[in-house]
């Protein structure tokens, strides 16, 4: 509640599974985690399963850095820079409407030329879309997973160094060590934050856990 970004937990598993997911949602759960507004996730497998079936009410928001990586891999380099031009206009659309209106004229250009990189906009468009419903603060902590990836960054720089675990509990305590010493750098609360705040509070009164 005061702005700042934290590590809820750790968790080791050999396959990103729906039950591997399901599993961290209910130990975080059990753990205290009542109500969840905002989910921002990448196209894990099962995640989105996991998340419907543990916290229903929550909002998903696929993470539109991943999903211009994953939808862009196959088009050609000479294609590349005017494709993205045009994509842009889809993910900073002032609104849903004006994004809805790019796309099908992203489709418009690209369909024929790239229709799996079209066809991933469109099928994945109702998780996609949800940070359009948020004003520009809340936007720009929801539409992207960076900062998972950068904690990821620090504890593979950690892990490096060590040629091998004995088990999972040996590793589990490294990241552990090693996260609390990231935390206590964490100390910058969240840009704008009060104003992000009241905007939540207006937004998920009905979920409000009391």
């Amino acid at each position: 509640m005061d702005g700042c970004k934290d590590i809820l937990g750790i968790w080791i598993g050999e396959h990103e599974s729906a039950k591997f997911w399901l599993n961290v949602l209910n130990d975080l759960k059990n753990r205290g985690v009542q109500s969840v507004y905002v989910f921002c996730v990448d196209g894990l497998t099962g995640f989105r399963e996991a998340i419907s079936s543990v916290y229903p009410k929550a909002q998903i928001q696929r993470c539109i850095i991943h999903q211009i990586r994953s939808s862009t891999k196959f088009v050609s380099y000479k294609d590349i820079k005017k494709l993205m031009a045009d994509l842009k206009t889809v993910y900073q659309a002032i609104n849903e409407e004006e994004a809805l209106n790019n796309l099908m004229k992203f489709k418009e250009t690209w369909g024929k030329t790239y229709p799996s990189c079209v066809k991933s906009w469109e099928e994945n468009w109702d998780i996609l879309s949800t940070f359009f419903a948020y004003p520009a603060e809340v936007r720009r902590i929801i539409y992207t997973t960076n900062i998972i990836e950068g904690l990821n960054r620090q504890f593979r720089s950690i892990t490096k160094t060590k040629p091998s675990f004995t088990n999972d509990d040996s590793l589990r305590k490294m990241l552990y060590l090693a996260s609390k010493k990231i935390v206590e750098h964490w100390t910058a609360r969240c840009r704008n934050w009060d104003q992000v705040l009241n905007q939540l509070d207006i937004m998920f009164s009905e979920q409000k856990v009391g």
